[in-house]
């Protein structure tokens, strides 16, 4: 017996069975480690965001926003203890953001709104008294408009008068802060911003025709209603108020004096002083050469943004200061005007563009002095060779953008597939603002090119167009791209802004401690450390828009008394402009990636899409060309003349769907249809079809194009492909069933080639031969005796004459089925129908006859064959005959060259026809009623059958022929199973 121990154990034995079991577990593991990850990947593939997508944020379920918004008040922001200091930089923050809020009230409601009036209208034009209508529609929006231009006017007003005030030289006046040498350019450019709205304003109403037109057939309507009130239901009392409104409003808004208006109003007043104040007209006047150096700097260049467009506001500062001060400095004027060199004109939106020289000419006529005639011929001249110039190098341009874009794209990838977010946040932030510099610099060669040649009526060469239908793909390239890595964008542009707040943070501490070492006191050194210590404040905090405006105001005060080194202060002003683009980077993107401006280029669509189906080339691409076409949809819903803004995407969704359906889905369908008959039909003698001599196209590029989102649906080429082809193959083969079997072949064909996936048609491959409707004979009966001939001998009608390689024929049988399917009624109908006809035949016959011509011929032979018959054998002579024929001929020809006796014949034919029809139809009835009765299962004598005969309603003539047949069978023999 063994002696157990708590100790003992079983001698270790390793037969390696453990370790196999356990590899095999472990194989097991892995194998489905990698069948999960495959899985998670395809779930991942299906949920991300596909190129299809074209990024509107109204379609985003879940939508990422990265601009901050302050909810602090600016005298919550705006804390020092220099309380005149606090004022000041609260009433220019609040003035720069109330000119920032009327800015964009006027670009996202009264901008799209009177742009877009007039489209949708019906191709046969508005109905009767629809204007008015729509001019009533947009009447709120134009009192709306009015009050705008009021408030801006006050707005305007008020920065002049508060910088009046600020740069005052009362010495007896309020004591303010020492703003020598100070230049707080932010207020200038937000003024600049709100006068070019106002002439955004202007010019999209000078060139609404539509509008003026509609306005003064309204006035008209109102001049019908002030002569009869009471007939439209409106009090008479109300009718003139109305219209010293509408004139009111007219002058106001539609004589293209908006702009002129604000500048030219009243700026003194009697406690304020503007037209007299020479050190705000200096500052006005360094601010504004400051400015104008500033943008020169960059327009036109790589590094240009939206500067272009801040342009047309600094051309309304400069007008402003001349209005005011009356002073024109003519080297400012002469780098003003130079300036159409770098751009000769500026795209404001939609399909208006801005010309400064024509803008300056026309708002200053006194700068007209100071130019030569060669100035002014020379805007023309440089106007028409930048455009040469831009078709010359277009195709250049474009292999250049391209090659940046993909480049920066494969950046943007790589950098973004970092784990740690904080590795190279100077880098990304530099990446960032190349993707925007990428998107303005295409946007603005796109923008020019196309709205510069339809304002000088030049035509465009179709490589022109598919260049510039390339540069917009691009740049709703680079937008995907921003929106596709939306997720790790924000995680990095927090950390960017925080990077560079430090960074600006530690250049305002050196100044601050720079100037607090200096122990002198002064008040305006006080100003500006109160100036530091607020951009300090204000730059501790998130990126809003109201802490960076406040920090650019105390920024140009806090800059003075050599606060900063020349090379600080260049860093500093660096790092300030890469934060305004990273922290407003979403709005900056969707800026430079706008193309809105397409729907007025819309009749280029076709041309773009045949070429993308006669040169199959990454047709993925035209997702980007939908993304830029539904651009202009968010702005359609400012659209006021019409009963619903839905009511002019409908149409617009409708065009742009024709387009498509027209220009590439019809071709591609009938392309690849004719192409699958050509393979099929290989043994056929076809045209040379050698790829290397006519070339070749791979259609299968377009069907592997993803669904396309075109508004609120999707077109999936493919799918369309194959509901086009299975409709086809299908109607053609009821049509000629023989066929199934080519149409057969046709459909694996497509599989194989175009991995196109057809249906079964399920029709037989032969039919029951029903032949033409006795219905249809009846009411075409003359076409019918005209088109058949008559065997009188089969009793069978064959086709004269057909177009295909068939003749239809018409037997008993088919007139039998015919009878069976509309019943026995119908043949005495048909018989009657037939005899009027022969009866009209008749009568020609026996006119033919009765002409003297005719019968004077015949009786002559008739005598002569009466007289001769002995000789002749009782035959007509074939010499006599043919003489006969040759007498009728000259009687005259019809002009297909048939005689009379042509027509006759023909004459005749027809009539036999005609008999021998009546002659199938009666033998159709028997035919149809003999075989009705095999089908009758007990006849036991003859009179169940005329029983039978009474309830089915058959003809006397069916019932007798029927009776005639049933008594000639013998008695106890089977009914025949066909009839003869």
């Amino acid at each position: 017996m063994a002696v157990t121990d708590g100790n003992w154990e079983f001698d270790k034995f390793d037969d390696g069975s453990t370790k196999i079991v356990g590899e095999l577990q472990l194989k097991k593991y892995g194998m489905f480690m990698e069948d999960y990850a495959t899985q998670l990947r395809e779930i991942e593939d299906a949920l991300d965001d596909s190129i299809g997508d074209s990024w509107d944020f109204t379609l985003d379920p879940i939508a990422l926003q990265l601009l901050p918004y302050e909810q602090t008040s600016l005298l919550q922001l705006i804390k020092t203890d220099n309380k005149i200091f606090n004022k000041i930089i609260t009433v220019l923050a609040s003035l720069c953001s109330e000119m920032k809020a009327l800015r964009h009230e006027a670009e996202s409601k009264f901008f799209n709104a009177l742009i877009f009036y007039g489209e949708g209208e019906p191709e046969k034009g508005l109905a009767e008294g629809e204007a008015q209508v729509q001019i009533g529609r947009m009447m709120p929006l134009i009192q709306e408009l009015s009050c705008f231009v009021n408030r801006t006017n006050e707005v305007v007003k008020n920065v002049i008068q508060q910088f009046a005030c600020l740069f005052s030289v009362v010495r007896n006046g309020p004591k303010l802060l020492d703003v020598s040498d100070v230049h707080f350019q932010v207020v200038y450019e937000h003024l600049g911003d709100l006068l070019g709205v106002l002439i955004t304003l202007d010019e999209i109403i000078e060139n609404q025709g539509t509008l003026k037109d509609h306005w003064t057939l309204y006035k008209r309507m109102l001049k019908s209603v002030h002569h009869d009130p009471g007939k439209f239901g409106i009090a008479a009392e109300k009718i003139r108020p109305f219209e010293k409104l509408i004139m009111k409003l007219e002058g106001q808004l539609l004589d293209g004096r908006i702009f002129q208006d604000c500048v030219e109003q009243p700026f003194d007043t009697p406690t304020v002083y503007v037209s007299k104040n020479p050190n705000l007209a200096e500052e006005f006047a360094v601010s504004v050469k400051e400015y104008l150096m500033e943008l020169e700097a960059r327009i036109g260049e790589p590094n240009e943004m939206d500067q272009r467009y801040k342009f047309v506001g600094l051309c309304g500062l400069y007008i402003l200061h001349f209005q005011i001060f009356r002073v024109i400095d003519k080297k400012v004027f002469k780098s003003v005007w130079d300036m159409h060199k770098k751009i000769p004109a500026v795209h404001l939106i939609g399909n208006i563009v801005w010309f400064p020289t024509e803008f300056l000419l026309s708002k200053m006529p006194q700068v007209d002095k100071l130019l030569d005639r060669k100035a002014k011929d020379s805007v023309t001249s440089t106007r028409s060779s930048w455009l040469a110039q831009r078709q010359q190098l277009l195709t250049k341009d474009v292999q250049n953008f391209h090659t940046t874009v993909m480049a920066w794209m494969v950046e943007m990838e790589s950098a973004m597939t970092k784990a740690n977010l904080m590795e190279d946040l100077n880098n990304r932030c530099v990446l960032f603002i190349q993707g925007v510099l990428h998107a303005y610099n295409i946007s603005h060669l796109v923008r020019t090119t196309m709205n510069l040649h339809v304002a000088m009526s030049k035509p465009m060469t179709k490589s022109c167009l598919l260049s510039l239908c390339r540069l917009i793909e691009l740049l709703k390239a680079i937008e995907h791209t921003f929106h596709r890595r939306t997720m790790l964008i924000a995680e990095s542009v927090n950390h960017i802004t925080q990077h560079l707040s430090f960074i600006c943070l530690n250049s305002i501490a050196v100044a601050k401690k720079r100037i607090t070492s200096d122990k002198r006191y002064s008040e305006r050194r006080l100003d500006v450390l109160s100036a530091l210590v607020l951009a300090e404040t204000a730059l501790n905090g998130p990126g809003t828009k109201e802490r960076f405006l406040i920090t650019q105001l105390a920024l140009a005060l806090g800059t003075k008394m050599k606060t900063f080194k020349d090379d600080e202060l260049q860093n500093l002003a660096a790092t300030m402009k890469k934060m305004e683009v990273i922290c407003d980077l979403r709005e900056k993107v969707r800026q430079a990636c706008d193309c809105s401006f397409f729907y007025w280029h819309r009749v280029i669509l076709p041309n773009y899409l045949t070429d993308m189906f006669e040169n199959v080339t990454d047709p993925h691409r035209i997702h980007y060309m939908f993304g830029a076409l539904r651009d202009c949809v968010p702005r359609m819903a400012a659209v006021c003349h019409m009963a619903t803004p839905k009511e002019l995407t409908d149409a617009y969704d409708r065009e742009i769907y024709d387009y498509f359906k027209e220009n590439l889905l019809s071709p591609l369908c009938q392309a690849i249809e004719t192409d699958l008959r050509l393979q099929i039909h290989t043994h056929l003698q076809l045209d040379d079809r050698n790829p290397f001599k006519v070339g070749m196209r791979d259609l299968s590029h377009l069907l592997r194009v993803r669904p396309i989102r075109l508004f609120d649906r999707l077109i999936n080429i493919k799918a369309y492909v194959e509901h086009y082809l299975n409709k086809t193959f299908y109607n053609l083969t009821t049509v000629a069933l023989h066929d199934w079997k080519t149409y057969g072949e046709m459909k694996n064909m497509a599989q194989q080639k175009y991995c196109l996936s057809l249906l079964e048609s399920h029709l037989p491959s032969q039919t029951l031969e029903q032949g033409l409707d006795v219905l249809e004979i009846m009411r075409n009966i003359h076409v019918f005796v005209s088109r058949y001939m008559y065997n009188l001998n089969n009793q069978i009608f064959v086709e004269r004459s057909s177009n295909n390689k068939h003749l239809n024929t018409i037997n008993i049988r088919h007139i039998a089925n015919s009878i069976r399917t509309h019943g026995t009624g119908i043949m005495n109908t048909t018989v009657n129908f037939t005899y009027q006809f022969l009866r009209k035949k008749f009568y020609i016959f026996s006119q033919f006859l009765y002409d003297e011509h005719i019968k004077s011929k015949l009786i002559k032979d008739w005598k002569f064959f009466r007289e001769n018959h002995m000789q002749t054998d009782q035959k007509y002579p074939v010499e006599r005959a043919d003489k006969f024929n040759k007498n009728i001929k000259n009687l005259g020809l019809t002009p297909d060259g048939d005689s009379y006796l042509d027509q006759f014949r023909t004459l005749i034919s027809q009539i036999g026809n005609a008999m021998g029809y009546i002659r199938m139809i009666r033998s159709g009835g028997l035919h149809c009623c003999s075989n009705a009765i095999r089908f009758i299962p007990d006849i036991e004598d003859i009179v169940s059958f005329e029983e039978l005969c009474k309830e089915e309603n058959l003809s006397s003539e069916c019932q007798a022929a029927a009776k005639c047949w049933l008594t000639s069978l013998p008695q106890n023999s089977e009914i025949p199973k066909t009839c003869t």
